[in-house]
This record gives C-alpha cells, structure tokens and sequence, in this order.
C-alpha cells in the first residue's frame, strides 16, 4: 500500500467535508466505544490484567530473537516451514514462489493489516494468481478497489446504501437494502471462493512460542475456513506477534475483543498448529509461516519499543478526538489513529509522515483505553522532539516556541504578554462572544468558532476569587 501520508492535510480538509463519512463515523460511537464501555467492566480486576498484558508483550520484546527462534523450533516440529522476510517486497516474493510451487492458481485470503503493508493482493494478481478476500468487510473494499479506514471494521466508512448499489453493479444482481439480504448474497458469492481456493492466507493475532502456534480471532467463519479448506496454508505476522504460552494468550483474550468490537469474546479463536494429519478430516497439507520485519527490529532497544506491544485491537482510534472526524484515509497508510501516527513515521520514516505525530490533541483518551498500556501521548511527543532535532519544523513554528519559552522564564514578561492578548482577544469576539478569524490559528478557525476570553487572564480572575 502506498504510503500518501505528506497530503494529510489536503485529505482532512477533504475529509471534514464529507457529509456521507462524518455520518459514517458517527456508529463508532454506539459500535465500539459504546460498546468497548459496556463489557470491560466484567473484568474485576482490569487495571491487574492491563497491567499483566503489557508485562507479558514487554517480556518478549525484550528478548525478542529467542521467542522467535523457538517458536520457529516448534512449529517446524510440527511440520510447518517457517520464513524469514526482511521487507515487504520479501514477503510477496515468498508467497509468489509458495503459490509457483505448489500449482495455485486462486487464493481465499483472510483480513489482516501485514497484508495491506506489503500490497499482497497486486503482486499475486501479477503472478498468477487470483485473490478472493472473504471478509465482509475486505470484500467490500475489493469490489470497490479503495483501501480499508479502519484496521477492525475496514469498511466502516461506508453506508448501507452505498453498499447496496456496489453491490448490484458488481454482482449484476437486483439492487437489496436489507442487512440479512446482503449477507446472503456476499455469502452465495464467497462460498465457492473457500471451495475452489488452492491456497488460504492469513494473518496472526499472536504465535505462540511453546507449540509452535498461529492463533487468529475472527467473528466471521471466513478465518477458519481460509486456514482449513485450501490444501496450502500461508499465515503472514509481523515479528511482534510472538507471546511466550498459551496461558499467556489467555491473558490477552480477556482485552482484545472487549477493547476491539465491544464483545466479551468472539465469535472464533483458533489454534492452528501444524499440517494436516492422517487421521485429521481438515487442515492444510503443507503450512508456511513467514515473519515479516519491514522495519520492527529497528524499534526493538530503543525509546520507541513500547509501541510493539500494540494487539491491533483498535481502541485508541475509536477513542481519539482526531479519528473520530477525519476517519482512516486521511493518515494514509495503513495504520490510521493514534497506533498509527507513531507506527506509520516508525516503520516508514518520520520524513514521509511528518504531520502525523502532530495529528493528536495529546487528550489521553488512547492511552487511558489501550489494553496493554502503550503511553501513546509519550509517543507521540518523542516523535515530535525528533522532529525538531531533525530540524524538521517550519520557521514560523520554530520561533513561536523560542518566543513562548522565552516569556516562560520571564514571569514579569509572560503575565504582561498574556493580559495584552487576552483583552485584544476579548475585542475580537463579536456579539456572541466567539473569535471567527484568530490570526496565527487560521488553521483552528477555518472550520470552528474560537470562544473569546473575557478579557482577563486566569491569574486576574484568580485574584478576584472567581474560583469560589
């Protein structure tokens, strides 16, 4: 997926405007914050268990090259072959020889991110092979060749409507409005895709170290059929992926559906291990793994390793101010949300993202709800403290934070700087007491009201015993 993240401020502009989206975004609301509210509560002990899960992802990290080398151990006892790929151009190169080797001609392919950063679906298309996508969701978006918004519910910036009339044009199909109808006939479609498909790819929530493990967690039963039916199977997972047992899983279980869909569990957890056996009546015959870095062990011992222990729940989108107005193609790559503000610069270098660091208000939502307690605002301030190091700041940005440090430590100076402006400020609120132009945050008003001061600073107000 191409990396188009130097126009954000072109596409949240575009973004802010779109009628249709701002109504889309309206259900994450009711969807996932909603219901995230609902069901997390049923953990008694929430704060232990975030606590738990963190301690669990950083025990990896930590040693991250001797989880990998014995889940490799292990899951090459059972059978499966595991590979190493460094870059994304990697991971396509392994997948095309898999599919040349073994005589696939068509693969059913499961959501998951990994996939989007590599742009699996084109290099396989160009060798070959024809990719069905079976979730709902990433099947939408096929049909509609756009990107997902959302790394959960990739097709959440779309209506009913809107998925109605794709759906007659692609389909050829009388036009149906009803959500059960839809279904179904996305259903009589993908079915012969998990029939006929000669390879399954798929992602991985978590490998599991001590058997040698991939574990994915759906709600549809397309995961477990792309990974069961075809007589290959492909699981694709970023190094990070790795957890030590499988009790250890069991730990991060109780987070990731409550912090992701708003659900005590989902609908699906499987463990695959190993191919196919005789005796077995499902399965794959022959099962690879490939474990992509594309940058993840360049993270690993520094300032930013934190950032790793992300599960791709997408909580802190669904919590962020940000997010929830512009929506995911505005960040683009594909990681939107405050995960992706900082694993978007990260893994494709600060220089090609560099407003992204910048698109948080800082309020602490993401990091209050993250399930195993990444400080997404600490992130994010790093990166941008990099980004003044680099000298990547504009001139005019640069000198107002020389001339408000300078004011800092100048008490005398600040308290006089800041009466002036809040009383020129207070004349330029109109009769409604709000600011329709502020020089200098052009970029605030544009679309909002500034609400004007009353003219006095908090230390006079103060004074006066406003506080009481």
């Amino acid at each position: 997926m191409q990396n188009t993240s130097l126009q954000f401020k072109k596409q949240v502009t575009i973004k802010l405007a779109d009628v249709r989206l701002q109504d889309a975004l309206g259900r994450l609301q009711s969807r996932f914050v909603e219901g995230r509210s609902a069901v997390i509560s049923e953990i008694a002990d929430l704060e232990e268990t975030r606590t738990a899960a963190a301690a669990i992802r950083d025990h990896v990290l930590n040693d991250l090259e001797h989880w990998l080398l014995h889940f490799e151990q292990q899951a090459t006892a059972r059978g499966a072959i595991v590979h190493w790929a460094e870059t994304g151009e990697d991971v396509n190169r392994i997948v095309a020889e898999i599919a040349a080797q073994h005589g696939v001609k068509t693969a059913a392919k499961s959501k998951f991110m990994v996939s989007e950063e590599c742009g699996l679906n084109d290099a396989l298309e160009l060798a070959g092979v024809k990719v069905m996508e079976t979730d709902l969701g990433e099947y939408i978006l096929q049909l509609a060749h756009e990107a997902p918004s959302h790394i959960v519910a990739p097709v959440v910036h779309k209506n009913k409507e809107e998925i109605s009339d794709l759906f007659a044009e692609k389909h050829q199909l009388p036009r149906k409005t009803g959500i059960a109808e839809l279904c179904r006939e996305a259903r009589e479609v993908l079915r012969p895709a998990f029939l006929n498909a000669d390879m399954g790819i798929s992602g991985a929530n978590f490998l599991v170290a001590e058997t040698g493990s991939v574990l994915i967690v759906t709600n549809e039963g397309n995961g477990r059929l792309v990974t069961t039916l075809p007589r290959v199977h492909v699981a694709i997972t970023g190094i990070e992926k790795v957890v030590p047992t499988l009790e250890d899983v069991t730990t991060l279980l109780r987070l990731l559906p409550r912090s992701a869909t708003g659900q005590s569990i989902t609908n699906y957890v499987s463990v695959l291990t190993g191919n196919k056996n005789a005796d077995d009546h499902d399965g794959p015959e022959h099962f690879h793994i490939i474990l992509l870095d594309n940058g993840r062990s360049n993270i690993i011992g520094g300032d930013m390793q934190e950032m790793l222990r992300c599960i791709r729940c997408g909580a802190c989108m669904n919590h962020c101010p940000v997010y929830q107005n512009i929506g995911g193609h505005a960040y683009g790559w594909v990681y939107p949300g405050p995960m992706g503000s900082i694993l978007t610069p990260l893994l494709g270098g600060i220089e090609n993202s560099p407003d992204l660091p910048n698109a948080s208000t800082l309020c602490g939502s993401c990091s209050v709800v993250c399930p195993v307690k990444i400080p997404l605002p600490d992130l994010l301030r790093k990166l941008r403290e990099k980004q003044m190091e680099r000298g990547m700041k504009s001139r005019q940005e640069i000198f107002a934070l020389k001339v408000w440090a300078w004011l800092a430590l100048h008490p005398r100076m600040y308290a006089l700087a800041t009466k002036l402006g809040v009383r020129m400020m207070r004349l330029m609120g109109d009769k409604h007491n709000l600011i329709h132009n502020l020089p200098g945050a052009s970029g605030w008003t544009d679309g909002r009201d500034f609400p004007a001061p009353t003219g006095k600073t908090f230390r006079e107000l103060y004074k006066r015993g406003a506080h009481k």
